[in-house]
């Protein structure tokens, strides 16, 4: 039975307004919720949740492990409604030691590996929180932070960590929101240290205060030279974009793998990576490199193997003893993931919740105004505890010199309570400490550690006033705290020590790729059907080439694999393709379009190497055209390079080379006339090129046509006379005075003996 709706209840709405409504709640959900940290503490809500849960379940460093399984029925239970799976992830992601540069989960069973593989299922792995994730918590039940209600009302969570560790930075994050996003490499703790100490150190020398520091970011950039990645590899990034990325709070990174030379004897040498870039998979990694290496597009090297146990151990084999290995290596950092770019956007919810691109010095001046936050929360907390513990000893000590009548009073009176607070002046708190005080509590030397604890009590709170009242005295020790961080994870430790090698940027100079292609004799075969193909060696005799059934052989031509192809289609367009990408010949090849983004609708006219310095003569079959050099035509993209114009309802149908000799122009159309005109004309007195060289356009009219279209031309001089191919050979013909005329002319028809199907060849 439906439930009845009151109308009253119904509201009328645009949908647009409804639903802009709808999902600006979503994103600002997954804004704060889900995707950005904070910046006090670093962390998002799953990880903020998963390390106080571990720590209600009593998960310290110096306790034993617990099934994973545990952790997250906690957390999914208690404090985060959502999937396991993606909770096991996140806690998985915070116990990799490849993935985070200071673990917070210290796990126990298959976490994964560098390799890409998966962690095992929760139910067989355990975990305990590192001494990281201590820091992170330490001070939470001192009032350091707040606490809110969970998504059910039933149970307490913290809103942010008290965080006496600079995770944000330490450990980096990346998440995707709605409309933003945020990507912040990790950095080491002993340089966050040594920052944030020198910004506090130069607010203690002036006026300003820490949160108006005015520290430059070339100063920052000196404590923290760049990131430092838990998988090491080598910074290559310039000086000058680290600071402006810095600066702004956006950039990238240039990292690359870290590599030696291992020498092997009689000149040769292998070269082992021992450092791959950050969030590189290892086996993807080595996968892809022999893919290019199988593809013959690693030309330098030879072999590559995986020679790893713990630590990364990756054995790179050069072609030859010749090879310059820093130039075998330049070559895999431009073709493989041996170089990545990191980049930096730190976008983060600052402590009003807010979410905002910081730069390096907002992002330290924000961790150093939470530690003071939470400095000024624990000493107050440990105030009240202090006048509380105090107002209890001030009743025991006032018992002590009146035992006697105390004794009497509680032996006596009906209500002792009542009459002790009149008698001596006491409040509820110091009556119940004495009603509830032991008899051996009674003997001198309790008395004598009453006195002691008393005083030291009253020293402690009178510290504690000083420091709240005094800001230099609390920004004292916070730098204490920054030292003691510095000492327990800097550069001689072992999780402390730098990973990430600062290094140069490149100035090797690097080869084309040309000259890195080993030279070898091919013959590029091109089908009617688009099939391409490169057959080793020069072959004289194409005929007994296969193709697929009902394809047939178009063009070929003889090359070497460090040329270039030219291939001119009927969109006008110039392609260029390397003979060392095209396919071995033992197949049929594969299609042209698998190269070159040649439209649907469209074919190849001409394909010719790459020689460079001649002149192409080019044409529509609307019988227009021009003269463009070849080394304008060369593309650089798959998608090539436009030369020649066409209409809509016309295409490119002609390509020849001008010899340096031409001095006349011969154009054949499909209606079988042939026109023979001068590439130079005297107009106006002058002498001008009939046809212009340029470089891109739709030409000038070679030809008119009544009936048809242009069929073919040739660019040729007068003496040595025009020549077409027959089936006994070529034959040339020089008395053409018949067919001379104008540019724009319509022609004879052909001389007896030409092709009948209106090509020169």
């Amino acid at each position: 039975m439906s439930k009845h709706v009151d109308p009253e209840e119904i509201r009328e709405t645009r949908l647009a307004d409804a639903l802009s409504e709808r999902y600006l709640s979503y994103a600002l959900s997954t804004i704060m919720s889900r995707s950005l940290p904070d910046v006090r503490d670093g962390l998002k809500p799953v990880h903020r949740r998963l390390l106080y849960a571990m720590r209600q379940l009593k998960l310290d460093p110096a306790s034993g492990y617990k099934k994973c399984a545990r952790v997250v029925g906690d957390v999914m239970g208690k404090y985060h409604p959502h999937g396991d799976q993606s909770i096991y992830d996140a806690m998985v992601r915070l116990a990799q030691e490849f993935a985070q540069r200071y673990p917070l989960v210290d796990g126990q069973g298959n976490f994964g590996n560098i390799d890409g593989d998966n962690a095992a299922a929760m139910r067989y792995t355990e975990a305990r929180l590192t001494a990281v994730a201590t820091l992170l918590l330490q001070g939470i039940d001192e009032d350091a932070i707040d606490f809110r209600d969970t998504y059910d009302g039933e149970e307490r969570e913290p809103v942010v960590l008290p965080a006496a560790f600079p995770n944000l930075l330490a450990n980096g994050a990346a998440g995707i929101a709605v409309g933003m996003a945020t990507n912040i490499p990790p950095h080491n703790v002993g340089e966050l240290c040594d920052a944030m100490l020198h910004i506090v150190k130069t607010a203690k020398h002036t006026t300003e205060s820490i949160l108006n520091s005015r520290v430059t970011f070339d100063k920052l950039a000196e404590f923290i030279p760049g990131p430092d990645f838990p998988t090491g590899g080598e910074l290559v990034e310039a000086r000058e974009n680290v600071i402006e990325a810095y600066k702004t709070g956006r950039g990238s990174f240039r990292l690359r793998a870290k590599w030696e030379v291992e020498k092997l004897g009689q000149g040769l040498y292998q070269i082992v990576v021992t450092d791959i870039p950050y969030q590189v998979q290892k086996s993807r990694l080595i996968e892809k490199t022999a893919e290019l290496l199988l593809a013959r597009k690693l030309p330098m090297l030879a072999d590559i193997r995986d020679e790893s146990a713990e630590d990364v151990r990756i054995v790179l084999e050069p072609k030859s003893r010749n090879v310059e290995p820093e130039m075998l290596m330049e070559h895999l950092f431009r073709e493989t993931d041996m170089e990545t770019r990191i980049g930096l956007n730190l976008n983060v919810l600052n402590r009003d919740n807010v979410p905002g691109v910081m730069n390096l010095r907002e992002a330290l001046v924000a961790f150093l105004e939470h530690r003071e936050d939470v400095l000024v929360r624990t000493s107050n907390h440990r105030l009240s505890k202090i006048e509380h513990r105090l107002e209890i000893l001030g009743g025991l000590l006032i018992a002590y010199l009146n035992l006697d009548e105390v004794i009497r009073i509680i032996r006596e009176e009906d209500d002792a309570k009542k009459v002790l607070m009149k008698t001596f002046d006491l409040s509820d708190v110091q009556v119940e400490a004495i009603l509830n005080m032991r008899l051996r509590q009674l003997r001198k030397l309790e008395e004598m550690e009453i006195r002691k604890e008393d005083k030291e009590l009253k020293a402690e709170r009178k510290e504690l006033k000083e420091l709240l009242k005094t800001e230099t005295k609390r920004w004292k020790v916070i730098e204490g705290e920054l030292k003691d961080l510095k000492q327990t994870f800097g550069p001689k430790t072992d999780l402390g020590r730098r990973r990430t090698k600062i290094g140069t940027p490149p100035t090797t100079v690097i080869v084309p790729i040309e000259a890195m292609i080993e030279k070898e004799p091919v013959t590029v075969v091109f089908s009617e059907k688009g099939w391409i193909r490169a057959a080793k060696g020069h072959l004289e005799d194409v005929s007994s080439l296969k193709f697929k059934e009902g394809d047939k052989l178009k063009f070929w031509l003889h090359a070497e694999t460090t040329d270039k192809v030219l291939v001119f289609a009927t969109n006008g367009r110039f392609y260029t393709v390397g003979v060392d990408k095209l396919p071995g010949g033992r197949g049929h090849g594969e299609p042209i379009r698998l190269m070159v983004d040649i439209p649907n609708g469209h074919d190849v006219v001409k394909m010719m190497k790459f020689e460079g310095g001649r002149k192409f003569l080019v044409a529509s079959d609307a019988g227009r055209g021009f003269i463009v050099p070849e080394d304008e035509v060369t593309a650089q993209t798959k998608n090539g390079k436009q030369v020649l114009n066409v209409g809509s309802n016309d295409e490119a149908i002609a390509l020849t080379v001008v010899p340096d000799n031409a001095d006349h122009i011969a154009v054949i159309g499909t209606n079988r006339k042939l026109l023979v005109f001068p590439m130079k004309a005297k107009i106006d007195g002058e002498m001008k090129d009939e046809v212009p060289e340029m470089t891109r356009g739709k030409g000038v009219i070679l030809q008119r046509y009544k009936e048809g279209v242009l069929s073919d031309l040739q660019a040729f001089n007068l003496k040595e006379g025009v020549s077409w191919q027959t089936g006994s050979g070529v034959r040339s013909e020089t008395n053409l005075k018949a067919w001379i005329g104008k540019r724009a002319g319509a022609g004879l028809i052909k001389p007896k003996g030409f092709p009948t199907n209106n090509r020169f060849s």
